[in-house]
């Protein structure tokens, strides 16, 4: 006898199904967005999504040869009596499918007398949270043969993430990340697939301890689980892969524009904050080899014992406002780092403030949980409060005092050194009592957006917040890097897969370590990774105390003047960079991205993980090996210009690249406009008086972005847009949105054969000079 189906509610554009086990919720969010749901005791709201985002969608739900359709114009979900849900697209191409099948659990192969034994020897052959929890749920689909995945932010590996598996459970291991690491600093579940070509996005928003197995388990299922939480997850559609980008984008939210000068090139190293003549002197070689620089990150050194929100004031004779200051002069802003580690100190101000308001989490019995992290024995803020979020927004005045540009968040998985905290710790979620088991993933999201709210607060600029840990919709308050890398060559070639995975999982301002933090770094290292991250979001070298310095300066010649060439070609750069972040705010696709989303039709660029595009029209293919002077570039669909040569190629080919030391193998779209900024050694916050913009090819049009560069403006509508063209060899330049004062007062449009100069005319127009 078959099954009936069950009986069903509707409250808008919320159906409830009542299966015999289950009520499950299907809500219309959108005509390409569509939330599955069953309540599982979790009462608490999303921390990736905020506001409403619901929109008025127009929607049949309808029974056809025993089964529920449910049908927008973009997707299909059909539901049988069974409960399998199937996803597909307007086209009726199948997206998510249900699977149905016998499931085979993962074999590993080993008794318990064995496992005792190379367990002994140092192996790890058993990782409880690398393994499915069948006793709480599970999402079980069926896994195409022509299916790839891609997302999960900045997790090891390959692009295509399919056959591997992979946690969210934030974690700070400094060890060399390899392949088979499935878990980093942050979980960011939201997976994109194309089944057979056809795109599509599954978020899961599930803070709790979860697991992906992409087909490792069995090359005919894919699923994720979770150890508690609601069942929770949003099926997303798009006419294109760039089109499900967007809509999980406006989901979670975006990276909002930042302040210009953020793009610059921006120095660290774990131990330049022990004393002021380092600093002085490292900003002094900046001058001295005439090289670009916009910050100094300062690492712990700088505070006094490891505590937060302090500054050595010996280590600073002439005083931390007036160094800071002096910087701020030379062109060069500081960012300083903060760790949630608050140092057990009675009588230090921090810590004696967040006891008296009892703003620390807490052991089940009532006591302030401490660990250890630098300062030694800590406390950690309970950042789920929305009390403790203002008192560290707060606390970033003492920061803005001294004249703090940013702040760098680290140490925020909640890293600990005495053990890992236990699950059983009460933290709050959103001001209700929980516990680490579910605050852990979104500790550090709480914390970048108490840090954020407090610099804008104190500043009234673009905060700029750098932060390790995160979870989805973290993007929305910091600029992420991929934590604790080493100098090492598989780091190297592991950057752009793990850069351009977190662009597509709405982390567009991101970047890596530049030389790698940990292990000693070598001239050919230094020279291709600066080489090969010069286009990354966020430009920054870092190591750490204890390795070779890696400054440009540190090897001498050539990588000194090779390391000047690539500064200056990023600031000649950084124009189209800030017109790539005005778009993303708007349609949340990444700065630096994979071939796949321009060209998710080409099987050939489907699992590329050593080139990369700036926008649409800017290709990169470093050089990522050691001692290799040239190397294979796939160039896609469409004609395309060496960026050093103006050699043309067609694409849909292979093609050899020369590569010396000294060149990165770059091209750009035929028939493209790029605005070319000025080589300087620092952004001001002074506007531009003019722009040059070069054409490869014979044609083009672009659209320019100018803003002030630091405030929120723009916001009511203080910014200019500039149509450029050139057809048939004539240029043109329109001023088609005139918010903004600053005006170019001057355009020079480089074509092949010269440069056409324009003069503003003073009423939105532009004449030829």
């Amino acid at each position: 006898m078959t099954q009936p189906l069950p009986n069903y509610d509707q409250d808008g554009q919320t159906i409830t199904l009542s299966f015999l086990d289950q009520k499950l919720q299907l809500t219309i969010i959108t005509q390409e967005i569509i939330r599955v749901f069953e309540f599982r005791g979790d009462k608490s709201s999303s921390y990736a999504i905020e506001g409403e985002k619901q929109q008025p969608t127009d929607f049949t739900f309808n029974t056809v040869n025993n089964q529920y359709i449910l049908k927008t114009a973009a997707l299909t979900l059909k539901i049988d009596t069974a409960g399998h849900l199937d996803a597909y697209d307007a086209h009726d191409n199948p997206l998510v499918l249900d699977y149905r099948g016998d499931r085979h659990l993962l074999d590993k192969g080993i008794d318990k007398v064995h496992q005792k034994l190379v367990e002994a020897e140092g192996h790890n052959v058993t990782d409880a949270t690398a393994t499915s929890n069948t006793a709480y749920y599970e999402v079980v689909k069926t896994l195409n043969a022509d299916e790839q995945f891609y997302g999960l932010g900045d997790k090891t590996g390959y692009l295509n993430k399919r056959g591997f598996e992979y946690d969210n459970w934030n974690t700070d291991n400094p060890e060399p990340h390899l392949e088979n690491f499935t878990r980093l600093y942050k979980s960011i579940p939201i997976l994109y697939g194309l089944n057979a070509g056809h795109p599509f996005g599954l978020f899961f928003d599930n803070p709790y301890r979860s697991h992906f197995d992409l087909g490792k388990e069995d090359p005919n299922y894919y699923f994720y689980s979770a150890v508690d939480g609601n069942l929770d997850y949003y099926i997303i559609g798009g006419h294109s892969l760039k089109q499900v980008v967007t809509n999980y984008t406006y989901l979670t939210g975006r990276v909002p524009l930042p302040q210009k000068w953020t793009l610059g090139y921006q120095q660290s190293r774990w131990g330049y904050s022990e004393s002021e003549a380092e600093v002085q002197e490292l900003a002094d070689n900046f001058e001295k080899y005439d090289l670009p620089c916009d910050a100094i990150h300062f690492d712990v050194d700088y505070m006094e014992g490891y505590r937060v929100f302090t500054w050595d004031q010996a280590k600073y004779p002439s005083g931390p406002q007036n160094f800071v200051a002096s910087l701020r002069k030379r062109g060069i802003k500081v960012v300083p780092i903060i760790d949630p580690g608050v140092k057990k100190d009675p009588g230090y101000t921090i810590y004696d403030d967040g006891i008296k308001h009892n703003y620390f989490v807490k052991t089940p019995e009532g006591d302030v949980y401490v660990n250890k992290v630098w300062p030694g024995d800590a406390v950690f803020p309970d950042f789920g409060r929305q009390a403790v979020r203002d008192w560290w927004a707060n606390n970033q005045h003492f920061l803005v005092k001294l004249g703090a540009a940013g702040v760098w968040n680290d140490m925020n998985e909640p890293a600990s050194f005495a053990g890992e905290i236990p699950e059983d710790v009460v933290f709050s979620d959103h001001d209700e009592p929980s516990t680490h088991k579910k605050m852990h993933n979104v500790y550090g999201h709480n914390m970048d957006q108490a840090t954020y709210t407090g610099l804008k607060q104190l500043q009234g600029k673009r905060p700029y917040v750098i932060t390790r840990a995160a979870y989805a919709g973290t993007q929305k308050y910091a600029t992420v890097w991929t934590g604790d890398n080493h100098s090492i060559w598989p780091h190297l070639q592991l950057m752009i897969p793990q850069l351009c995975n977190l662009g597509l999982s709405g982390f567009s301002f991101a970047g890596t370590d530049i030389g790698g933090f940990g292990s000693d770094a070598q001239p050919e290292l230094l020279t291709r990774w600066i080489e090969a991250a010069i286009f990354s979001p966020l430009l920054r070298n870092h190591s750490a105390m204890g390795t070779r310095h890696q400054e440009p300066w540190i090897f001498g010649e050539p990588t000194l003047s090779i390391y000047r060439k690539y500064l200056q070609l990023r600031y000649h750069f950084i124009p189209y960079l800030y017109d790539l972040f005005a778009q993303e705010a708007q349609n949340g696709l990444p700065i630096m991205r994979p071939l796949v989303l321009e060209y998710p039709n080409d099987a050939k660029v489907r699992n590329l993980d050593d080139e990369y595009m700036v926008g649409d029209s800017v290709l990169v293919a470093p050089i990522v090996e050691k001692a290799k002077d040239k190397r294979l570039v796939y160039l896609p669909a469409g004609n395309w210009i060496n960026f050093w040569n103006n050699r043309e190629y067609a694409g849909n080919q292979e093609i050899v690249a020369d590569a010396p030391l000294d060149t990165l193998p770059l091209f750009i779209k035929k028939n493209t406009l790029l605005p070319w900024g000025k080589v300087v050694t620092h952004i001001s916050d002074a506007s531009d008086t003019e722009m040059t913009f070069n054409l490869f090819g014979d044609s083009g049009t672009y659209t320019h972005y100018q803003d002030n560069g630091t405030d929120f403006k723009y916001q009511d509508g203080e910014f200019n847009q500039y149509a450029v063209s050139v057809t048939d060899g004539v240029p043109a330049v329109t001023l088609v949105h005139h918010g903004f004062n600053a005006v170019y007062q001057h355009v020079y449009v480089a074509l092949a054969d010269r440069v056409v100069a324009f003069s503003f005319d003073g009423n939105d127009g532009y004449v030829v000079a």
